[in-house]
């Protein structure tokens, strides 16, 4: 089977080869600015000489002389040889040269053409002559009235200006060459940091890592919700979406814009949380939290949501079972006890005593006060049974106010926040008090619910508080009890449907619980129903 080549390998020579092509083009850019600069400064420094030599006196004198070159032939070669350039040719007006560094051929025409200098420009440029091809410069000679009388042709052999290149162009590749060397090793570095930072892992690799890390982050049953050390949520499943309603877009977002805030001191507290019970909406949550560390460095802060809703409606509901389980074997011990008196006082033929007996006993209702017709709704009828079982049990009297009407379909909040109340008003009277439950649909269509205890009361500091998630006025945590989430659950299904709720004292001595809910809405996915 072929083998791919591997990350490190590929970026090593993707990184060589840039440095190569960037090194080849600033290469080629350096040779021809090289070259470039030899040339002008071997131009610059031809006009120089041919001006300066254009300019002597004693050149100028020279040309009144008999014979020109006699004097002309020594200064133009001590020039040349001083100036370090190919030669330094001299001629009259019509071309004729006075100086050459082949005294053959002075008194010869020169080979190039002279119109341009003969007319009194200047000529910088390269030209072929009797030396072969040559960089030169041609300035006009003028005498005292500035007449041009001849010219001064200085030029340098093109192939001295390229030996002269050839004479560079070592520093210059061995520049290159260092400069390709630091960046391939420079190279190598970045590539094993990179396979350092990526923990040497290829990409196939670091992809089925991201698949797999994508399958188990969404498809666990438990929410995962990361907040790094600035307070920023940079991790969210699906079920923790799901649980805390976040938006699509909550990661990178700041943790309290997008958070619930009882969540906030969970993820961003310093002090431990270690299966905690939490309301987050209408769910009753299970969080704990986990420091994300990496190379001994505390990155995040791992928050892990259960969601116990269902489990905790399903123990209540158990634990509502068994009271009336208990209460009915109760109630049966007791039938079973006022049936042999009622056998025995027929044995004993008095039948007067025994009508009055079981008149006596056959009266008592579970539930007292306005006949429970008037509740047309099941699920509210059948709790409010269960619930004066329960409380019988219990020792606490349950009474139905007697302006209370309910039709049918009221929706599952109404049973919820009946059952809560119902819990609460029991627990705070105790043995031989009473409850008065009232529930009532409003004319405008709003379900009023209002439970009066005659127990010890909520002193007016704590009335507001009471309905916060963990603030609980009875004694103990026990069970399901004293958790401080029934009151904080009431009031958080009143304020999704716009309503209110409230406590205040009761007539009967002790506090009383009035929740207003506008409108017939379902509850949200998850809300906790009481039993």
């Amino acid at each position: 089977m072929r083998r791919t080549m591997t990350l490190g390998a590929q970026l090593l020579l993707l990184q060589v080869g840039i440095v190569l092509v960037t090194l080849l083009l600033a290469g080629a850019v350096a040779v021809h600015y090289q070259q470039e600069q030899i040339r002008d400064a071997y131009r610059q420094q031809a006009l120089t000489v041919a001006n300066s030599t254009a300019r002597l006196p004693s050149v100028v004198d020279a040309y009144g002389t008999a014979d020109p070159s006699e004097t002309l032939q020594p200064l133009a070669e001590l020039i040349r040889e001083a100036s370090l350039v190919t030669f330094v040719v001299i001629t009259d007006a019509s071309g004729i040269r006075f100086s050459h560094p082949d005294p053959d051929r002075i008194g010869e025409r020169v080979s190039t053409d002279p119109t341009t200098t003969l007319a009194g420009e200047v000529f910088v440029g390269t030209e072929t002559g009797t030396l072969g091809e040559s960089l030169r410069a041609k300035v006009p000679v003028r005498d005292a009235d500035g007449e041009v009388i001849g010219a001064v042709s200085v030029g340098i052999l093109e192939r001295e200006l390229a030996a002269e290149f050839d004479r560079e162009a070592p520093v210059l590749v061995a520049w290159l060459g260092g400069a390709a060397l630091v960046g391939a090793l420079g190279s190598v570095l970045v590539v094993r940091l990179l396979r350092r930072r990526i923990f040497g892992l290829e990409p196939e690799e670091i992809a089925r890592l991201l698949e797999t890390r994508e399958a188990m982050l969404h498809g666990i049953r438990e929410g995962l919700v990361a907040v790094d050390q600035k307070g920023r949520v940079v991790l969210v499943n699906d079920e923790a979406s799901r649980l805390l309603d976040l938006p699509p877009d909550a990661v990178g977002r700041p943790a309290a814009e997008v958070l619930d805030t009882a969540m906030l001191p969970l993820v961003l507290g310093d002090r431990p949380v270690t299966d905690e019970l939490v309301l987050s909406g209408e769910r009753l949550l299970v969080a704990s939290r986990t420091p994300a560390v990496v190379g001994g460095r505390r990155i995040a802060d791992v928050l892990t949501l259960r969601d116990r809703t269902e489990l905790f409606g399903a123990m209540r509901e158990l634990d509502g079972q068994r009271n009336l389980t208990n209460t009915l074997r109760a109630q049966a011990h007791e039938f079973s006890n006022q049936l042999h008196v009622v056998q025995g006082l027929i044995e004993l033929d008095r039948r007067d005593e025994a009508v009055a007996f079981i008149e006596r006993i056959g009266g008592g209702r579970l539930l007292g006060g306005a006949p429970l017709s008037t509740v047309v709704d099941p699920g509210v009828t059948a709790l409010l049974l269960a619930k004066a079982a329960v409380a019988r049990e219990q020792g606490v009297r349950l009474v139905l106010g007697a302006d209370s009407r309910l039709p049918a379909g009221l929706g599952d909040d109404v049973v919820t926040v009946v059952g809560n109340l119902v819990d609460n008003a029991v627990d705070a009277t105790g043995q031989g008090g009473e409850v008065q439950v009232l529930v009532r649909q409003e004319d405008d269509g709003a379900v009023l619910v209002q439970v009066d205890d005659d127990g010890p009361g909520v002193a007016p500091a704590d009335r507001a508080r009471v309905f916060d998630v963990g603030v609980t006025t009875k004694g103990r945590p026990d069970g399901d009890h004293g958790r401080g989430i029934g009151l904080a659950l009431v009031a958080r299904i009143a304020a999704r449907r716009g309503g209110t709720a409230a406590v205040t004292d009761s007539p009967t001595g002790g506090a009383r619980v009035t929740v207003r809910l506008p409108g017939s809405r379902q509850p949200s996915p998850g809300a906790l129903v009481a039993p």
